[in-house]
């Protein structure tokens, strides 16, 4: 195992940083903050690009659109933002969610944005003009997240009514609803090819599903809430991080658990895979990152520096740096 030294830090916010994502060019990095601002880095000399100023309230995340020309934020004071990624300036506020929007989810085309918000329902945006498309409601709670499928057809959301839901975007039908988790459905997700959808559960079990909606396998085994479940690029693995301070690697065709990843010290918010699959980060409340190797299972290393919490992790789209935030107010770049 290796100590991984910090290649940047990034200070700046004043409050704890939510989320971290690259560019799809790797050149800009977003950081969303409790401070009520969103940062946007220079990658190569780690200096800010511009602070995206307007939200009253914390941010929860902030991504870039697929073709880079956009980000968009959300925060606690109910509306989505959409900020020219060149020049920093606002192009539209996003009015229609009635309480904090937590989620936010570009389509692989751009075309679409999708938010989702403690007002139980998700929202459909054409990020061009800011303009609502379709308000998608069946939810009886907080819904947590949103993501597309690959083709950018069907949109899964994950609730505080312990289920899923999957939505045609074209026209805003809610086509199945993904029943059976006896907790919060924390977070929801596509494989590569569309197929398979994974929804994480504070019940302690991933569930695996078909876009018909048949439940195809549950992954027991966590004994806490699992925060978040990502497939690894080919489709064939998939990892989910939890509460219970551990990594499950999984088998996705048969859901047969393949190892588990054990040394932190505390809850594992997410994990992520590296672009060529071969490495696993997991970001902990115990103010680690650790790098697995995914056909070992042995740790390659430990990103140690944060004095906090990290709240968020992202590889860079070459793969070289990796991306974390934390509860201690700094972002930080690594290089692997």
């Amino acid at each position: 195992m290796s100590v991984i030294e910090v290649t940047r830090a990034l200070a700046g916010h004043t409050g704890a940083v939510n989320s971290v994502a690259f560019s799809p060019d790797g050149a800009l990095l977003a950081t969303a903050s409790e401070d009520t601002t969103a940062k946007v880095w220079n990658v190569a000399s780690g200096e800010t690009a511009y602070t995206l100023q307007g939200h009253s309230e914390p941010l929860f995340a902030a991504v870039f659109s697929p073709s880079h020309a956009i980000v968009a934020t959300v925060s606690a004071d109910d509306t989505p933002r959409l900020w020219d990624a060149r020049t920093g300036q606002c192009r539209h506020e996003l009015k229609g969610h009635r309480l904090p929007v937590f989620g936010v989810a570009f389509s692989p085309d751009g075309r679409t944005l999708a938010t989702t918000s403690y007002d139980e329902s998700a929202r459909l945006w054409d990020p061009a003009t800011g303009r609502a498309v379709h308000a998608l409601t069946g939810h009886t709670d907080i819904v947590y997240s949103a993501r597309f499928s690959p083709d950018g057809r069907i949109l899964v959301t994950s609730g505080g009514d312990n289920s899923a839901r999957l939505w045609d975007v074209r026209d805003g039908a809610s086509l199945h609803i993904l029943a059976g988790h006896t907790g919060i459905v924390s977070a929801a997700s596509f494989s590569p090819d569309g197929a398979t959808v994974a929804t994480a559960s504070f019940d302690g079990t991933v569930r695996l599903w078909d876009t018909g909606g048949r439940s195809v396998h549950t992954l027991s085994g966590h004994s806490d809430t699992v925060w978040g479940a990502s497939f690894s690029p080919d489709g064939a693995t998939i990892a989910t991080a939890s509460e219970d301070a551990t990594v499950r690697l999984w088998q996705v065709a048969t859901g047969a658990l393949v190892r588990t990843l054990e040394g932190h010290t505390d809850s594992v918010f997410m994990s992520a895979f590296s672009p060529d699959g071969a490495v696993l980060a997991s970001a902990s409340y115990d103010g680690t990152v650790r790098l697995w190797d995914v056909a070992t299972g042995r740790v390659a290393g430990t990103l140690s520096g944060h004095a906090n919490a990290v709240n968020s992790v992202a590889f860079a789209p070459n793969g070289k740096l990796l991306a974390t935030a934390s509860a201690d107010e700094t972002a930080r770049l690594w290089a692997l």
